[in-house]
């Protein structure tokens, strides 16, 4: 039999709070000049965007806030309310709570009931990951429409009084890569006038007998005084893996749907920092694609990042365009992409 199209309906997204730039975070942590010039040169983001006040370390936004705004926001373009959706996903490495899952608060707050919920941990290839579940679920028949919800909180972590200077680099530089935000998709079988066709979603494991990439510990009572530090992120490793996983899922991507590189209209890459996503795309080699990145003024969202660029492709999507994403994981290597064609 064959399988249902799905459709992108619309996407909805969520900044919290005002940019913080390298010059304000440089300030704010006491560090020398050349910390920002090292962020500007080697890292290449220069803005993003925290749910935490730097000044006085209130948390303004939870994860569930964000999700709430971003899923509120998509519903709205796509001309429909909380008593349509018939599956909720939701995917993050940064929970509100272990319990209950913030999937369900957002869905509460939302007034979505009565359906399925799913809360996916993982972080850059998460959003992927739920999207396959939602295309698969909808897939099999049953239901008509999924709510997608990718949400990161990260700096709600941040320890404002600490030593930035005294942090082993590999800490630092989780510091500036990241930026809070959310972002929603709807996904529905029966399409509105111009919305594209879901036409492949992939994800694979290749961490096999690899070390992370990176780690973020999770303290508890018990032992929240550990020395143990907490978070870990070997670049050198990213940056000779990731730029090559990343070509293996286009070329996975194309040859199972047929495609040639010419037929790529739009590109989304992977988004973890400005100088690295640079990279990635000279890899991709795809010149007549147009490039849709935000990494370098919104800071590497996580989950939410790929439905940041969906967002902007899908109001410049016309009939006939394609476009692919792609996502890599680092924290235990993952790689997804998924395809998109407007008919």
């Amino acid at each position: 039999m064959d399988r249902r199209d799905i459709h992108v309906l619309a996407a909805g997204t969520v900044l919290p709070g005002p940019p913080v730039d390298n010059a304000e975070l440089t300030r704010r942590f006491s560090m020398p000049p050349v910390w920002e010039e090292w962020i500007d040169t080697f890292v290449g983001t220069r803005r993003r965007h925290l749910a935490t006040d730097l000044e006085t370390g209130q948390v303004r936004w939870s994860l569930a806030d964000m999700g709430e705004a971003a899923a509120s926001r998509a519903l709205q373009t796509a001309g429909l309310r909380a008593g349509d959706i018939d599956l909720m996903v939701l995917s993050t490495a940064s929970p509100d709570l272990l319990m209950p899952a913030t999937v369900n608060v957002v869905a509460d707050r939302l007034g979505v009931d009565g359906v399925p919920t799913y809360q996916l941990q993982s972080g850059c290839c998460g959003a992927l990951q739920a999207l396959e579940l939602a295309r698969t679920m909808l897939s099999a028949g049953g239901r008509r429409t999924a709510l997608v919800v990718g949400a990161e909180s990260c700096a709600k972590h941040l320890d404002l009084t600490v030593d930035v200077a005294g942090l082993p680099a590999s800490e630092q530089i989780n510091g500036v890569l990241f930026g809070d935000g959310a972002g929603a998709v709807v996904l529905g079988t029966d399409p509105l006038p111009g919305t594209p066709v879901l036409r492949g979603v992939t994800q694979r494991l290749v961490g096999l007998g690899r070390e992370p990439g990176q780690l973020v510990e999770w303290f508890g009572r018990a032992d929240r005084h550990t020395d143990r530090q907490a978070v870990r992120e070997d670049y050198k490793a990213i940056e000779e893996s990731v730029p090559p996983m990343a070509c293996e899922v286009l070329d996975e991507l194309l040859d199972e749907l047929d495609w040639k590189e010419t037929d790529v209209d739009f590109l989304l890459p992977p988004q973890l920092g400005g100088r690295m996503t640079e990279r990635i795309v000279a890899g991709l080699d795809l010149p007549g694609a147009t490039e849709v990145s935000l990494v370098a003024d919104i800071g590497n969202t996580g989950n939410a990042a790929p439905w940041f660029q969906l967002e902007q492709a899908l109001s410049r999507m016309r009939e006939g365009d394609r476009a692919v994403g792609i996502a890599v994981e680092s924290s235990k290597w993952i790689k997804a992409g998924f395809a998109l064609e407007v008919c």
